[in-house]
């Protein structure tokens, strides 16, 4: 019994522990120095051997923890404490069962160049350090594994940076322009976002008209775009005045000997807004003929601004125009040809039921593919707009219809303006037909 204390502790083999306990003969029983030497030369082959390259042996780290250093001299023992831990450590035996039979301490350690033992704990860094020992199937199924997550982490990293690469920073060139107020552009457009419903009417507002129709309303927008013209008037002002005309007509009721009235009516206000010179009354009520008088232009002008509250501060399709046109790095002809398209949608009632950003929007696209400029809508366009292709293709369908269409009919007044040098010829260009065919 007093085997399983040495054995546990020193690594004595039980028959030598044995001639200690009963104090009889036998090498261990000539002195207690003796004794402590042959202990430490125990001690040294344990912890000496080296260990073998495939495990880490957790039982020689004990050891080697509580051996004792062959450089301090040896401790004296006395024999109750050998007999107390003898005694604590067969009561350990019985509690845990089965005990690993330890290496005998006479057996020589084994050569590194021996074959490694099974063991469950593999030490990679060890066969990497050693070329004896190859790097098992699992560690090299491992390590091709990572480099695969890892070579498509950093594909898909680079296209990520790809489509970043691809929104233009359109306010770039304009950061030493004040009047451009690049930083506050984008709020600006967001508000016009919010607020642009406010300048809508309902699509079907004519049907509360009982003395005009929607034919009216085209001839009318028709004839004051030529006026437009003649007096020079900025682009502002016109797409102000259809707006103005579209939104009282909607809420008050005009018999049609006014309807001109109301026409010219708009465009004063619209000058007053946006012009710095500013027609006269006399020059409108000769455009109309001597229709009607000073009197009845300046009540109308009143009735007009109560009817509409005095807002005059809406966003029209000529505001994200600019902004759209910007986005999509057109030059001065794809301007022309998209201010020509979105013109003729002004004189078309139907298309009243477009927000005036998605009109603008598509006409940008339209007039990309009138010119042959691009069949798809780059991610600048649509980050700007927030309108996808998808959403465009109806609208463009139209505008490519009224395009063939301008100059035929009696609204021919857009295509007049647009068949001229200072705009460009852009009504003579080929529409885009294959929007209509679906080829795109």
């Amino acid at each position: 019994m007093a085997g399983s204390d040495e054995n546990c502790v020193d690594g004595v083999r039980p028959s030598n522990t044995q001639g200690i306990l009963r104090g009889g003969s036998g090498k261990f029983a000539t002195g207690i120095g003796h004794t402590r030497r042959a202990l430490s030369t125990i001690n040294r082959n344990i912890v000496g051997a080296a260990p073998y390259p495939c495990a880490v042996s957790k039982r020689s780290v004990l050891t080697e923890k509580h051996a004792i250093p062959n450089k301090h001299p040896p401790i004296p023992v006395h024999r109750p404490v050998t007999r107390k831990l003898a005694a604590a450590q067969i009561s350990c035996k019985q509690q845990q069962q089965p005990v690993v039979q330890e290496t005998k301490p006479s057996v020589p350690p084994l050569p590194k160049q021996s074959e490694p033992r099974d063991c469950p704990i593999i030490d990679v860094d060890e066969y990497n350090l050693h070329d004896d020992y190859p790097v098992p199937m699992s560690v090299q199924h491992t390590e091709a594994m990572l480099e695969e997550i890892d070579r498509m982490d950093a594909e898909v990293e680079m296209e990520d940076v790809g489509e970043e690469e691809l929104l233009l920073d359109i306010d770039s060139g304009d950061k030493n322009n004040t009047l451009a107020v690049v930083d506050y552009v984008d709020d600006l457009y967001a508000h016009y976002r919010r607020v642009e419903s406010s300048s809508c009417v309902p699509p079907n507002y004519m049907i509360h008209q009982a003395d005009i129709n929607e034919r009216m309303r085209g001839i009318l927008i028709d004839w004051l775009i030529e006026v437009h013209y003649k007096f020079e008037l900025m682009e502002e002002t016109l797409y102000l005045t259809v707006n103005l005309i579209d939104r009282f007509i909607a809420v008050h009721p005009i018999v049609r000997k006014k309807l001109q009235l109301v026409g010219i009516t708009a465009m004063l206000l619209a000058c007053k807004y946006e012009e710095v010179s500013v027609p006269v009354v006399d020059d409108l009520i000769m455009i109309s003929d001597k229709a009607y008088t000073r009197y009845e232009v300046l009540d109308m002008e009143t009735l007009m601004v109560n009817k509409l509250q005095f807002n005059l501060s809406v966003p029209t399709p000529y505001v994200f125009l600019k902004r759209f046109l910007k986005a999509a790095q057109g030059d001065d002809k794809l301007e022309l040809v998209a201010f020509f398209i979105t013109e003729l949608a002004l004189v078309e009632y139907e298309m009243l039921k477009l927000p005036p950003s998605l009109l603008a929007a598509a006409a940008v696209f339209t007039a990309q593919c009138t010119l042959g400029r691009a069949r798809q809508w780059s991610k600048t366009s649509e980050m700007h707009t927030n309108y996808h292709e998808c959403e465009l293709l109806e609208c463009s369908k139209l505008m490519v219809t009224y395009h063939q269409n301008a100059a035929t009919g009696k609204l021919t007044g857009v295509h007049r303006k647009y068949s001229t040098s200072k705009y460009g010829y852009a009504a003579k260009l080929e529409p885009a037909h294959f929007l209509l065919d679906g080829r795109f």
